[in-house]
């Protein structure tokens, strides 16, 4: 990602909102839905009878932004913005917005627009992801991919960077160099600037063609910094919207550097989009044991019981990469290791480890359940929180940079490349247990995972053959999110033989042997989602206001009184107040065991 810019004001555009007829029908009651059973002719149905219409994933079927097929019309928009005027409602509805009759849906298509298409993140990830769901059939029959950006270049010369990073991991048993090459005769090329409607327009237009009068549903992805969102969004909505369809436009973080910032993005968007239409992408919600996390614990009767205060005694969200910025020193020094990490991915974890049950797996459901829990964490304070940065350092004849020695990063940087933290939150549930959050930069391995450490055992008889360290009797549950992804838990066991010995033990799910598959990547799950209308793993604006409202007075305290960061060797396990930190709250971090490291 380029080096963002403070988003100072929106663009003086007038303001012309672009809108799904599912968000034409703010009026209708949110008990029923309307199936058109004929041109002019439609009947009231429940939700239940509707959900029987689904199609299975082998035959794919567009949902509107709400889940439901996109031949019934969205009930509830869930927007926190300003509803789209009365008079564009009006227009849309003659443009024909509303739904078609099944023959005429059954003919749709779908046009993805990535928009930042020479980009890393594109070539790397957003290309692969489109093809692997073409692959195994998860796209519609009649769909293209478009490619925008300012660089110039043909239809082929796009599909030769693309076939670059595509790759058959999926089943090499079948036809995959067909499949790709049917996949790349569907991508096309269209280059220009991101601030101009009239390019725009000449992206319209080649759609269009591709669309050939059928009913158009659209998905931009912005693979962009985050100064150029509103410029592509304006455009795209003015001059790029579909008449009859759909338009969707995903959003890569960062959003935002604080709560001012964020808010004011969040305002400039919904001048042309309704909340609905925003998918913000988080793209560690889309991994694969994040989102087992609410089925292990909502689906096992041996956990629901066990999660609250009285039986957890803490959890441990740990991010740590082995490698340090290189090259992405100018991005990373503007945002930091809270911002890039702790904010957004560990929170969102966060969220989701702790709500309350959900009324329903609906989207809207569980994220009005993680904004409760957002919004009744502790203030986070500055004698809770520890930063550090790595330095030079020599191990095995291998000389490793420090962060400062990246020559886009100024000198004298302050800047965190390690954080540890403790929250807490305010709840009958979780009242007094330490959420401790742990991310970095250059540390001895990478790793991504969710550590439950449980209650000592009351009154256990076996505590003398665990000598004083009462902590290596204490069950453990883990969630490794990355690499190898497992789900294990620590117990206590006697070794086998005449004597009395104990052994702390793992009950190992490892995914790789119980599953021989290959776990799909997180930009798959959320792109198909996205497509879909599920929201359940995108980030609401409200979410993200709460984020914001947590972490922003930390930051702006962290810069104003320039807290020097503790220093730590590349390679090492971070900085030694970590350990402090964590011995405060009677805490020992479960990756530093030795165990499992």
């Amino acid at each position: 990602m380029a080096t963002p810019t403070h988003l100072n004001s929106c663009s003086s555009t007038t303001f012309t909102a672009s809108s799904s007829f599912n968000n034409d029908t703010h009026h209708l009651s949110s008990r029923f839905v309307i199936v058109p059973r004929k041109p002019h002719s439609f009947t009231w149905v429940s939700h239940s009878q509707t959900r029987l219409r689904i199609h299975s994933k082998t035959h794919f079927h567009l949902k509107s932004s709400n889940g439901h097929p996109l031949n019934t019309v969205s009930l509830q928009d869930g927007s926190a913005g300003t509803p789209l005027p009365k008079k564009h409602v009006e227009s849309r509805r003659k443009e024909g917005s509303l739904p078609l009759p099944e023959s005429e849906n059954s003919e749709s298509t779908l046009s993805i627009t990535v928009v930042g298409a020479s980009g890393d993140l594109a070539k790397k990830k957003i290309f692969p992801a489109l093809f692997a769901l073409y692959y195994e059939d998860f796209l519609p029959k009649n769909f293209v991919v478009f490619g925008y950006a300012r660089t110039k270049m043909t239809d082929e010369e796009l599909r030769n960077m693309i076939s670059r990073t595509l790759t058959c991991r999926i089943d090499k048993r079948e036809n995959c160099e067909d499949k790709m090459d049917q996949f790349l005769k569907r991508c096309f090329y269209h280059s220009g600037q991101y601030n101009s409607e009239e390019h725009f327009v000449e992206l319209n237009k080649k759609m269009k063609e591709k669309e050939a009068g059928k009913l158009s549903n659209r998905l931009f992805y912005l693979s962009v910094p985050p100064n150029i969102f509103v410029d592509v969004v304006r455009c795209a909505s003015l001059r790029a919207s579909s008449a009859n369809g759909w338009m969707r436009v995903i959003v890569e973080k960062p959003f935002g550097r604080d709560s001012k910032s964020s808010g004011e993005l969040t305002r400039c968007l919904k001048q042309y989009l309704t909340e609905d239409q925003i998918f913000r992408i988080d793209h560690y919600l889309g991994k694969e044991l994040v989102e087992n996390l609410s089925v292990l614990r909502f689906s096992n009767l041996v956990f629901e019981p066990l999660w609250s205060r009285n039986y957890i005694r803490n959890v441990q969200l740990i991010f740590s990469e082995d490698f340090g910025t290189e090259g992405r020193g100018g991005y990373f020094d503007n945002y930091g290791i809270i911002r890039d990490i702790m904010q957004n991915h560990l929170l969102q974890i966060l969220a989701l480890f702790a709500m309350e049950t959900p009324v329903s797996l609906d989207a809207e459901d569980i994220r009005n359940e993680k904004v409760k829990v957002l919004r009744s964490m502790r203030p986070l304070q500055l004698e809770d929180v520890v930063v550090g940065q790595y330095k030079g350092h020599s191990k095995g004849g291998k000389s490793y940079p420090a962060y400062t020695d990246d020559p886009t990063v100024p000198k004298d940087s302050l800047t965190a490349t390690f954080a540890a933290a403790a929250l807490f939150i305010n709840n009958a549930r979780w009242d007094g247990v330490p959420f401790l959050m742990k991310a970095g930069k250059a540390l001895h391995t990478k790793r991504a995972e969710i550590r439950v450490q449980f209650r000592h055992v009351p009154g256990n008889l076996y505590k003398r053959k665990f000598g004083t360290d009462l902590d290596k009797a204490t069950n453990e549950l883990v969630l490794r999110v990355q690499p190898d992804e497992a789900i294990y838990l620590k117990i206590n066991n006697k070794v086998p033989g005449l004597g009395m010995r104990l052994d702390r033990s793992d009950l190992n799910l490892l995914y790789r042997a119980r599953y021989p598959t290959e776990i799909p990547d997180a930009y798959e799950r959320l792109l198909l989602d996205a497509i879909e209308g599920e929201r359940r793993l995108f980030i609401r604006s409200d979410e993200l206001d709460a984020a914001w409202t947590l972490f922003t007075p930390l930051l702006n305290e962290l810069e104003e009184k320039k807290i020097v960061p503790e220093l730590y060797p590349y390679g090492s396990r971070g900085p030694v107040g970590a350990h402090y930190l964590a011995a405060n709250h009677n805490v020992r971090w479960g990756d530093l065991s030795g165990e499992d490291s």
